[in-house]
């Protein structure tokens, strides 16, 4: 717009003043030309002296000639602007070289002056007037073209691309300077990842160390042996479970005897005869009442490990135990079979607390190479109070109508005996140094356990169980439960209960006596064989007790469960055809042994070892409370039920329990893990890294190495953690 305005401007006609300043006082030089041009101006430092001391010398250059020398920038010496192209002439005046160029002169020109300029400004007229002929010749060129349209065009097209570039040019000037910015903080970065693998080369160097550690302590641990005080703690302990065995088993030889006074206070408060079917619920009530104190006690065992320890709580036990073998010893003579059922009520509870209490102390207190073999003496406590009340209940001894309340009440002698030789031993160190935070307390339950003062193995042993357990130093039963890392360890615990209770071995225990004489033995020779189940019981313990840190829990498990599954098939058969062929009983009373051969040698003792094992200090009581309530659950549910379940089933009794078996087997083959010569944290470490229940517990050789190196990566961070805090508060106050 501006391009086409200008070239109209310069179409039209118009009358431009040319001005002369300087000296001139002339007409000529005052009159006005009329020219189709722009103005030209004289500058008023340029001016034509008109008297000097020579004559003046003129000169003229073209200034198409100076334009094609290539030194014309559109302006004359004299200060006139031409345009391009005229052909206008310039003038320039050339001193006399005296200096005298600046000066001026107050003289009046002369004539011969005065014609001389006026030539000159004819001259001059016509140069202009040749210049506006041939600047309108231009002008209507391009007027009579399109090229001034193009022009514009191309103009604006430049001016359009002009500002893109510059925007593009701040852009990149943006980006620039992000670029720096983003080099700067990849300095930072790098400077940052140098560092963060200087101290992970640092950590790595801390975790072989530490390992190697780890490794020489573990074989320390593995070396100590049994003495005589850890004998001494372990017997004093697993007269818990002896009373358990025995009040388990005691029920059983004097069921005709119970029966009969039943009978006899019945017909004398009521004056009538009691019926059968009534005087069997009685008396199934007695034998389960002892399952539901054993729920009771079994659940409260983790609260009181925790509030009064290990060893307080099975001291306070005792009480329960003395009072309930008081009642069930006065019950005849009372006339009171409620008085019965009571007795056996409370002294469930006491062996419920033993269940919970005696395993988790006697793992606590054994060393790491014999927690596995001391753990399965809670079992032969067991078999040996069931074989010690088959043997008393024989009719020779106590099995008589004036015998068994005499029978029942021999259940204080456990309880009066752990109350005397539980005071001397210590408390579990694991319970003193974790859950209480004595060291020094527990420092001296370890020398004295281990008859030594070299005992700093076992203290970082419980170091490192409280390093895996500092977030879970507290957890309830509904945390436990609601716990993603321990539900798999509590899963398992529960399942072993289960496979212990539902293998069918109680109703051999409850009802064995039944069971013989029912496959066509005299009560005699039941009674007898009942004997023999415990000391099979007895036996099979005791050779189960190496084999356990030598084969491995798992192992034994299976291999147990498996046994067992084969002979529950042989009795049922045996049941079958016992009518048929006469030697089929004896067949009966052989299955029946090697079931409870195989249950000794497995699911007997592992299950209240395994779930020990399983958790560590913080956990550990609510686990073994949820498991103990679930061992007491399924022993009541099969002491109740068993009778029912002969009435039903009759000879195909066992078959429920074949099935049950074989569940179990699976569920160990895949889910249990082998906790042999494993420390607590290594055992955690299983579950935590999903391992444990993935490959049935036989982990790779690296498997254990890398649970080792994060706990250890863990403590090391946690210990350069106050160090590099105030590493950062230095760096920032300077």
């Amino acid at each position: 717009m501006h391009a086409a305005s200008n070239v109209a401007t310069l179409s039209q006609e118009a009358t431009y003043d040319y001005v002369f300043s300087g000296p001139l006082d002339s007409q000529a030089l005052s009159s006005t030309l009329k020219l189709t041009s722009p103005p030209v101006r004289v500058r008023p430092d340029v001016y034509l002296p008109f008297c000097h001391a020579g004559p003046p010398v003129y000169r003229s250059q073209s200034i198409d000639s100076q334009r094609s020398s290539g030194v014309d920038d559109g302006r004359s010496s004299t200060g006139t602007r031409h345009s391009p192209g005229s052909g206008l002439k310039r003038t320039r005046y050339i001193g006399d070289g005296t200096g005298s160029l600046g000066s001026r002169k107050s003289d009046r020109c002369d004539g011969e002056d005065a014609e001389s300029l006026r030539q000159l400004l004819i001259e001059l007229q016509k140069q202009v007037s040749v210049m506006s002929m041939n600047l309108s010749a231009k002008l209507d060129d391009l007027q009579r073209g399109d090229r001034h349209l193009e022009t514009t065009v191309a103009l604006c097209e430049i001016r359009t691309q002009l500002q893109e570039l510059t925007k593009s040019v701040e852009s990149c000037q943006t980006e620039v300077s992000e670029v720096k910015r983003d080099m700067v903080a990849i300095k930072h970065e790098l400077d940052t990842v140098q560092q963060v693998k200087e101290e992970i080369e640092e950590l790595r160097e801390y975790v072989d160390r530490l390992e190697e550690h780890t490794h020489r302590r573990k074989l320390r641990l593995l070396e100590q042996g049994l003495t005589f005080f850890l004998t001494y703690a372990i017997f004093a302990a697993v007269l818990g479970m002896l009373q358990f065995g025995y009040n388990t088993g005691v029920i059983n030889a004097p069921e005709v005897n119970i029966e009969n006074f039943m009978k006899d206070v019945y017909k004398d408060r009521y004056g009538e005869d009691i019926s059968e079917e009534f005087i069997q619920q009685l008396y199934s009530v007695a034998v389960s009442i002892f399952a539901i104190g054993g729920m009771l006690g079994g659940f409260s065992g983790g609260w009181m490990a925790n509030r009064f320890g290990r060893k307080g709580g099975l001291l306070l036990n005792n009480v329960l135990g003395i009072s309930g073998a008081c009642l069930m010893g006065f019950t005849k003579m009372s006339h009171s079979y409620e008085m019965l059922f009571l007795g056996r009520f409370i002294i469930g509870v006491n062996c419920g607390l033993n269940t919970s209490l005696v395993p988790m102390y006697i793992s606590e207190i054994a060393p790491l190479n014999l927690r596995g073999g001391l753990g399965t003496v809670n079992q032969l406590a067991v078999t040996v109070g069931l074989l010690l009340s088959q043997v008393l209940g024989i009719e020779q001894i106590l099995g008589t109508n004036d015998g068994w309340p005499v029978l029942l009440g021999l259940a204080i002698c456990p309880a009066v005996l752990q109350l005397l030789l539980l005071p001397i031993c210590p408390e579990s160190p694991r319970y003193l140094l974790i859950t209480k935070q004595w060291e020094e307390e527990a420092r001296k339950a370890l020398r004295r356990l281990r008859a030594s003062n070299q005992v700093e193995e076992d203290i970082e042993e419980m170091r490192a169980e409280e390093r895996a357990q500092q977030s879970e130093s507290s957890i309830s039963t509904i945390e436990l439960i609601c716990s993603p890392t321990l539900r798999a360890p509590l899963i398992i615990g529960i399942v072993m209960q289960l496979s212990q209770q539902f293998s069918g071995i109680n109703a051999v225990f409850y009802y064995s006596t039944s069971l013989f004489m029912s496959s066509g033995l005299t009560e005699e020779s039941a009674k007898f064989a009942t004997i023999g189940i415990g000391a099979i019981m007895v036996v099979m313990t005791l050779v189960s007790i190496p084999l356990m840190d030598r084969t491995g829990r798992r192992t034994l498990h299976l291999y147990g469960l498996g046994g067992m599954f084969i002979f529950s098939i042989f009795i049922t058969i045996s049941f079958l055809i016992k009518e048929m062929i006469d030697w089929m009983s004896y067949l009966s009373v052989v299955s029946t042994l090697a079931f409870v051969v195989f249950f000794a040698v497995g699911p007997g003792s592992i299950p209240w070892m395994i779930t020990a094992e399983l958790f560590s200090q913080g956990p550990r009581p609510s686990a073994m409370a949820i498991a103990v309530l679930v061992n007491w659950m399924a022993n009541f549910v099969v002491g109740i039920g068993f009778p029912s379940l002969k009435t039903a089933l009759e000879n195909y009794t066992f078959l429920p329990f074949s099935v049950f078996l074989a569940i179990f087997w699976i569920f160990t083959y895949k889910k249990v893990p082998e906790t042999k010569n494993k420390t607590f944290e290594e055992i955690l470490a299983l579950f935590r890294h999903g391992n444990g229940s993935e490959d049935g517990g036989d982990r790779e050789p690296g498997t254990e190495r890398n649970s080792i190196s994060s706990d250890s990566l863990q403590l090391h961070q946690q210990q350069q953690q106050p160090s590099r805090s105030a590493k950062h508060k230095d760096s920032g106050t300077n």
